[in-house]
């Protein structure tokens, strides 16, 4: 009894005591009443690829819309070849063919929301990367119509998630209010990364993940709590990371 009241308490404490004061600072927030009131348009992070010849990879994450984006951020990989004219934008979303192709702007706000750079590399080793990355996007086996589940997953954390397993050499982990990224492709119960990171998980409902990358991580109902080693910070649920 005393060991399932103490479990209980690191819950309670833990990911419930800021999942309902992430509700309560979103519920007092100003934001859109709909996506047709939302901006999106350019965060001009981003140079003007005209001008700029190297290639790029850059994943973002910004806030979501609706009440989901009390917990969770919407996360994007953006492409560019060595003196290409454009980017290029992969997303999933929940509606129609999941996997898109420069259907947003590549830094554009999302639902009035900035987007984060998550990592980005340039020149020769994004060159080296790009290949690798369209064939994992090529490959994610949740692309189809009606593949797509807001949660635990697949959705659009997922599908970012799955490009990071396959293509280890980005050396990044998606924040970790990025609701679905710990939904493994196929349903799957564990990964093993080369870096050494490893992560458990019960279809992103449960789950714990350790390693160089992840640090130390344990996930329930899609919340994540942890610390970062490597770049020394706290991940609390709902709210993401503090830290450098």
């Amino acid at each position: 009894m005393r060991v399932l009241k103490t479990i209980l308490a690191f819950v309670f404490c833990v990911y419930l005591v800021p999942g309902l004061a992430a509700a309560g600072l979103w519920a007092m927030r100003d934001r859109p009443a709909s996506w047709r009131e939302a901006t999106w348009t350019s965060s001009r992070i981003l140079p003007d690829p005209a001008r700029d010849r190297a290639a790029r990879v850059t994943i973002f994450a910004a806030v979501t819309g609706g009440f989901k984006g009390a917990f969770a951020v919407h996360s994007w990989i953006v492409l560019k070849d060595r003196d290409g004219k454009a980017y290029d934008r992969y997303d999933v979303v929940g509606w129609g063919a999941p996997i898109r192709r420069n259907a947003y702007v590549p830094d554009g706000y999302w639902y009035s929301n900035p987007p984060q750079p998550v990592w980005e590399t340039t020149g020769a080793e994004a060159e080296r990367l790009i290949p690798k990355i369209e064939a994992a996007i090529a490959a994610y086996p949740h692309g189809k119509r009606g593949a797509y589940r807001l949660w635990p997953g697949p959705n659009s954390n997922s599908f970012v998630a799955y490009i990071l397993r396959k293509v280890p050499e980005i050396d990044a982990v998606l924040p970790p209010n990025a609701i679905g990224r710990d939904y493994i492709a196929d349903g799957a119960f564990y990964h093993f990364d080369p870096a050494g990171d490893v992560n458990l998980t019960l279809y992103g409902l449960l789950g714990v993940s350790a390693g160089l990358k992840s640090g130390f991580e344990l996930h329930l109902l899609g919340l994540v709590a942890g610390v970062d080693f490597r770049r020394p910070a706290v991940k609390v649920p709902a709210f993401g990371q503090f830290g450098s």
